[in-house]
C-alpha cells in the first residue's frame, strides 16, 4: 500500500511540475492565464467508512485551475493592439459568415489582413457590432455579429448641407453712402466673412457675405460664391438665382433686438435660412455636380458695441479623403479618420463574458471556447453590464508572477523528491523483511 501512496504523489507532483513549468513557458505570451494544480487526499471507504486509524491512500488532481486575475496593462504605438481592463473576453470566429462568435480570447494583438479585416496572428477574425448610421451617435447594432472591417475606400467627398456662423457686427457703424454693394469697394459694405464649402464631388467654393447696415438693427446681407452673386430661394424647394460677375444679387435681411440679439434673419423669428438648390454650372461652366444646396445659420450672432468679429464657422461638407488612422475608444467603437478630418464609425468591439470564466474549454493558443461548466456567453459592449473598459495601443501581458512561479518550482521538485524518497525507503523495509 505504501508503494502505491508514494506513486501518487509522483504523479500529484509531476503534474504540479508541469503546471508550473507551463506557467513559466507562457510568462511572455500576451493574455495568457496561469494555472494552478489543486489536490485532494485519498482515503479507502468501505461499509463502515474511514476508520479513525487509517492512514490514506494517497494523493489525486481535482483540477487545473484557471486563473484569471488581471494581468498588466502595457502599452504600444499600434491602435490594434487592445487591452481589456476588467471581465470579459475579445469574440472571434474561424467564418466570417458565422451568425455567433465561436472561440473567445484575451490576447489583442490584432492586425489587418489583405481585405482590411481585423484578426488575430492564427487569422481568426475579431467579432463586433456594425454601426447603424455614419456618427457615432446613431450606435450599434448590439446582437447582431460582423466581422470588423477597415474599408481604405472610405473617405468619400461630402457636399455641404448646413452652415453656421456666430458674429458680433458693430453697433456703432453707419450706414454706407455708397451704393450699390460693390465687393471690390469696401466703402459699399461694413463687414464681410467668407467660409469654404464642398459640392458633391468635393470640389471647394467660397463662400461670402457682405454686411451692409441699412438702419438702427437693421442690416442686408448678400451672399456670393466664387465672386457670383446668390439670390437665396423664397421657398427653400425652389432654385437660387445665380447673378452674372458684376450683378448684385438679392439681399436677405437681418434685424436684431434692442439688447443685441439676433431677432431674425430673412424670417422674423427665425436665426437660419435655406438658400435653395444653386445650379453650379452656372458658378462654374466646367462643372458636372449636383446642385449644392445648403443653410445658413445665425444663431447666438449679436449686435454690440464693439468691433466685428467672427467667434464661430462651421459647416458639413468634406472633400475626398484618405484612411490615415484608426482609432478605438474605451467602449471598443472603431473609428476611421480621414485625411479630409472625415471621421467615420467602423464597428464595436463584441465581448464576451462568463458565470464561471474557469470552466472554460482550453483550446490552445491562448483561446477559450463555452463548455457546460462555464455557462453561456453573455455578450456586450466595454464599460457597460459588468464589462471591463478596452484600452487602445495597449496589451494584456500574462498574469504569471514569475518569481512566485519558481518557488513553486522549488516547492514541487522537493515533493517530488520526497515521494520519491518514499519508495526507496519502502523498498528497503520490504527487503529487510524478506531477507529475515
Amino acid at each position: 500500500m505504501g508503494f502505491a501512496t508514494a506513486l501518487s504523489g509522483l504523479g500529484a507532483a509531476t503534474v504540479d511540475l508541469q503546471v508550473t513549468g507551463n506557467n513559466i513557458a507562457n510568462v511572455n505570451t500576451i493574455g495568457f492565464k496561469e494555472s494552478r494544480a489543486e489536490f485532494a487526499d485519498v482515503y479507502a471507504t468501505s461499509l463502515g467508512g474511514v476508520s479513525s486509524t487509517q492512514p490514506g491512500a494517497g494523493v489525486r488532481v481535482t483540477e487545473v485551475a484557471q486563473q484569471f486575475n488581471q494581468g498588466n496593462i502595457e502599452f504600444t504605438q499600434n491602435s490594434l493592439d487592445l487591452a481589456i481592463s476588467g471581465n470579459g473576453f475579445y469574440t472571434l470566429s474561424a467564418d466570417a459568415n458565422a451568425s455567433q462568435p465561436t472561440t473567445f480570447t484575451r490576447n489583442g494583438a490584432f492586425q489587418l489582413d489583405k481585405d482590411g479585416n481585423i484578426v488575430t496572428d492564427q487569422g481568426d477574425f475579431l467579432m463586433g457590432y456594425r454601426p447603424n448610421g455614419d456618427k457615432l451617435s446613431d450606435g450599434f447594432s448590439q446582437g447582431v455579429f460582423t466581422p470588423l472591417v477597415i474599408d481604405t475606400s472610405q473617405g468619400l467627398p461630402s457636399a455641404t448641407t448646413d452652415a453656421s456662423t456666430v458674429i458680433n457686427l458693430d453697433s456703432r457703424e453707419v450706414i454706407p453712402t455708397a451704393t450699390p454693394l460693390d465687393p471690390t469697394n469696401s466703402n459699399t459694405f461694413n463687414a464681410t466673412t467668407s467660409m469654404t464649402v464642398f459640392n458633391s464631388q468635393g470640389n471647394s467654393h467660397i463662400a461670402t457675405t457682405y454686411f451692409v447696415k441699412t438702419g438702427a438693427n437693421q442690416w442686408d446681407t448678400f451672399l456670393y460664391l466664387d465672386d457670383r452673386g446668390i439670390s437665396p430661394a423664397i421657398a427653400p424647394a425652389t432654385a437660387a438665382t445665380v447673378a452674372a460677375i458684376g450683378v448684385v444679387p438679392t439681399a436677405t435681411p437681418m434685424q436684431f433686438t434692442s439688447a443685441g440679439k439676433l431677432d431674425f434673419y430673412d424670417v422674423a423669428g427665425q436665426t437660419s435660412k435655406s438658400i435653395g438648390t444653386i445650379d453650379l454650372s452656372q458658378v462654374d461652366p466646367n462643372l458636372n455636380v449636383e446642385p449644392l444646396s445648403f443653410k445658413l445659420d445665425y444663431v447666438n450672432s449679436t449686435q454690440f458695441s464693439s468691433i466685428f468679429s467672427i467667434n464661430d464657422l462651421q459647416q458639413n461638407g468634406l472633400p475626398a479623403g484618405n484612411l490615415t488612422g484608426i482609432d478605438i475608444d474605451d467602449t471598443g467603437a472603431v473609428i476611421a479618420r480621414f485625411s479630409n478630418g472625415g471621421v467615420k464609425p467602423i464597428g464595436q468591439v463584441a465581448l464576451a463574458r462568463f458565470a464561471s470564466n474557469q470552466a472554460l474549454s482550453k483550446i490552445g493558443d491562448t483561446n477559450w471556447q463555452e463548455s457546460a461548466g462555464s455557462g453561456p456567453a453573455i455578450f456586450g459592449t466595454a464599460g457597460s453590464n459588468n464589462f471591463g473598459s478596452i484600452n487602445s495601443a495597449a496589451l494584456e501581458s500574462s498574469n504569471v508572477d514569475l518569481s512566485a512561479q519558481l518557488v513553486n518550482l522549488i516547492i514541487a521538485q522537493q515533493a517530488y523528491q520526497a515521494n520519491a524518497k518514499t519508495i526507496t525507503t519502502e523498498k528497503e523495509i520490504t527487503q529487510t523483511i524478506l531477507n529475515v
